[in-house]
């Protein structure tokens, strides 16, 4: 795959992410709302998401380096779908979830040990239920998953699509 190529697939991957992380530090700063562990969380892996595709638009790497930077977005983005799938259901069944009695996050980070602190951002809290804004009638989660799904297309499609590994081996037969 040319160079150019690889460039086209990675870049606006980069781009979309940058825009994203964006959004959310304007819903932090510029609109005064508090992000919750769960969003710091989908926050780190769109973070690792970006970095994977600007390594990957910089280095410009052969076939095999193509694969491994796709697999680790494709990894990121599935991991931030994830955090953002439970954040949903966390909403939608804040009854059903079992952390009404848990500390605020502010109260975790500041007594608790590291290993509850990454509990809390993986699991959630109680801070993570309400719902603070929408925008179209989808809730910030809501939104995250629809931008973690559509992200991960970028290396789905370069993994088993059109020069992907499954494509080779369907040609070979």
């Amino acid at each position: 795959m040319s160079r150019a190529r690889l460039r086209s697939l990675f870049l606006p991957a980069l781009l979309a992410s940058v825009l994203v992380e964006a959004a959310a530090y304007y819903l932090e700063f510029g609109m005064g709302l508090v992000p919750c562990p769960l969003c710091y969380s989908q926050r780190l892996f769109l973070a690792a998401f970006a970095l994977v595709c600007l390594c990957a638009v910089v280095h410009a790497p052969g076939r095999l380096g193509t694969r491994i930077y796709a697999a680790l977005a494709l990894f990121f983005a599935t991991g931030g779908a994830l955090l953002a799938a439970r954040h949903v259901w966390l909403q939608g069944n804040s009854a059903l979830a079992g952390i009404e009695c848990e500390p605020a996050f502010d109260y975790v980070i500041e007594s608790m040990p590291a290993l509850q602190v990454i509990q809390a951002m993986l699991v959630g809290s109680p801070d993570c239920v309400p719902i603070n804004w929408s925008f179209l009638d989808l809730t910030i989660p809501e939104w995250s998953l629809l931008s973690f799904v559509l992200l991960a297309a970028l290396p789905t499609f370069r993994l088993l699509g059109r020069g992907g590994p499954l494509f080779h081996r369907a040609a070979k037969s």
